[in-house]
């Protein structure tokens, strides 16, 4: 009876102890081990709080999109510029209207080199101008494409033709949208041409500016149809090496897409006057 009786008491003590504040070293030992783990277990994500924050803050975008505050209505307009400074004419200082914007947000994706940049420049940002084909100082080689595509680390050769082919397929799908607003720019400006003899009091400066632009939107589509002849060039010789590195059946879809891009750059739904005396200079 004297046993259970101390027992009884040693409860009775403790449960005292917790009703009139005497800490409880057990308790608060529990606490602060829980509050330790709760602690450690928010620190990978302050880690990756901090490095997404760090990440905003590069030049680039995330997932290989442009930063927010490099994308604006107007940021494709160098293009014109560099076409017309390119062949020692000066860039139109009319704004651009809504399907000139459109023609220069599409022939963007052309003039760049396609795979010409590994996938980290394109997450902290690389976006820049690109010097037209008419100031090109160093001649194009069709060979580089393809010798990227090749030496760059794949699991397997198959991977390396699907790039190739959805390369050559994303070509195909930009052309038609492409084409069609440089048709209804053509349209516009030459009721922009035949406005110019019935405007009245035409200024010098206005009619300069008319002119330049629609200099620009000529000089904006055969730069478009100069890239494809490069990028139908390269994508060619990528296959070609593939073939004899890796033969392997996707390479007849890739030939027969690239055949495909072919007949649409040598018949495109409209076409542009060269820029004449400025050859571009080829090599490969």
């Amino acid at each position: 009876m004297r046993p259970a009786v101390a027992v009884d008491r040693k409860r009775g003590l403790h449960r005292a102890a917790v009703v009139v504040g005497v800490p409880d070293t057990g308790r608060f030992a529990m606490a602060e081990l829980a509050t330790r783990v709760a602690g450690r277990r928010s620190l990978p994500a302050v880690i990756l709080l901090l490095a997404g924050a760090a990440l905003g803050g590069c030049s680039g975008g995330d997932f290989g999109r442009t930063r927010a505050d490099f994308r604006n209505d107007d940021m494709h307009r160098w293009l014109g510029a560099e076409a017309t400074g390119s062949v020692g004419v000066r860039a139109s200082q009319f704004q651009l209207t809504e399907y000139e914007r459109q023609l220069r947000d599409l022939a963007y994706p052309f003039t760049e080199p396609p795979h010409s940049r590994p996938a980290w420049k394109s997450v902290f940002g690389d976006y820049q101008p690109l010097p037209s084909p008419w100031r090109q100082k160093v001649p194009f080689d069709r060979t580089a494409y393809g010798r990227n595509l090749i030496d760059e680390p794949h699991r397997s050769h198959a991977s390396r033709y699907a790039m190739l082919i959805d390369d050559v397929r994303d070509d195909i799908t930009r052309f038609e949208p492409f084409f069609a607003t440089a048709i209804r720019v053509f349209e516009l400006d030459s009721k922009r041409n035949a406005s110019l003899t019935m405007v009245s009091d035409l200024s010098p400066r206005e009619r300069d500016d008319a002119i330049a632009r629609m200099r620009e939107n000529t000089l904006i589509v055969q730069w478009v149809q100069q890239s494809l002849a490069w990028r139908i060039a390269s994508y060619r010789w990528a296959l070609e090496r593939l073939v004899i590195q890796a033969p392997d059946g996707m390479a007849a879809d890739a030939d027969r897409l690239i055949g495909e891009l072919a007949r649409l750059a040598a018949n495109p739904p409209v076409a542009a006057e060269p820029a004449i005396g400025h050859a571009v200079v080829t090599k490969g």
